[in-house]
């Protein structure tokens, strides 16, 4: 059994989050759950429900954040990154309230919840004057991004390839050649190194965002020095990931724990 709570963050209907406690009496570590649906408001966190029940059972803390999403009424472009961080900001609101250790949290995302995994991460050592971002105040230790956006130029000319019109353009108000600024400032592969520790898992047969994407990301990372595992699942799809009954999660559990190196590889002498 799990104590489930619904916590608004901010004012707008969308302002909120699920924290799930499991039956402890000793201060949970905390996993942040950041849904996908390529940040679209017809999609909404119950995606990442079954994982969050789950993830509770095993005895951490789940905060499974909702945000604003496009067709949803937003201040501007950078309405939703600054709700992903508003929503984990509260955390140190609720800590003494509910429990929970705030210096054991990782963050995972699915799909452009990756992608928004992934951007929190480089929110870490950023400046805090930006003026366009809200300060990140939790300190995270570990970020998974599963089937996670990348690169979100990447994604639009994809998207452009086969015809689709592109959620990432109606993310940041349009095309890269009309906004590259706000493509460099909210593009994971963009922004790297980040110095925290990330785990790529992605599914194979994955038709809504290309293994290729994780793949390209994780040689970047490898060369700026981050430390980065990527674990490229063969007969897996792209929701595969998020569903505890696949062995595809079992994969991911474990990475929650696992140590990330950082591999060099070499080349043996013939």
């Amino acid at each position: 059994m799990s104590n489930k709570f619904n916590i608004f963050y901010g004012e707008h209907q969308s302002q909120f989050g699920v924290l799930r406690l499991p039956e402890s009496s000793d201060p949970c570590p905390v996993i942040v759950l950041i849904h996908g649906g390529f940040w679209q408001s017809k999609y909404n966190l119950e995606e990442n429900t079954p994982i969050a029940e789950d993830l509770t059972r095993r005895g951490y803390a789940t905060w499974n954040i909702e945000y604003r999403r496009i067709g949803e009424e937003l201040e501007g472009w950078n309405s939703i990154f600054n709700d992903v961080i508003d929503a984990i900001n509260h955390l140190s609101i609720i800590k003494e309230s509910y429990h929970i250790d705030l210096s054991n949290v990782t963050v995972i995302g699915h799909s452009a919840g990756g992608h928004l995994a992934l951007w929190i991460a480089s929110r870490i050592n950023a400046s805090k004057n930006d003026g366009v971002f809200h300060e990140l105040s939790i300190p995270i230790k570990k970020v998974l991004s599963l089937a996670g956006v990348t690169d979100l130029q990447n994604m639009w000319e994809i998207h452009e390839q086969k015809g689709i019109k592109s959620p990432v353009a109606a993310l940041l108000g349009e095309a890269p050649h009309e906004y590259p600024k706000r493509y460099k400032m909210s593009s994971p592969i963009e922004l790297l190194p980040f110095e925290v520790d990330q785990v790529l898992i992605h599914g194979e047969l994955d038709r809504h965002v290309p293994v290729e994407l994780s793949k390209n990301y994780y040689q970047s990372a490898l060369e700026k020095g981050d430390k980065v595992k990527l674990v490229v699942l063969p007969d897996i799809e792209h929701f595969k990931v998020i569903d505890p009954t696949s062995s595809a999660w079992g994969i991911v559990v474990e990475s929650i724990l696992a140590n990330v190196v950082q591999i060099v590889e070499k080349k043996s002498k013939l």
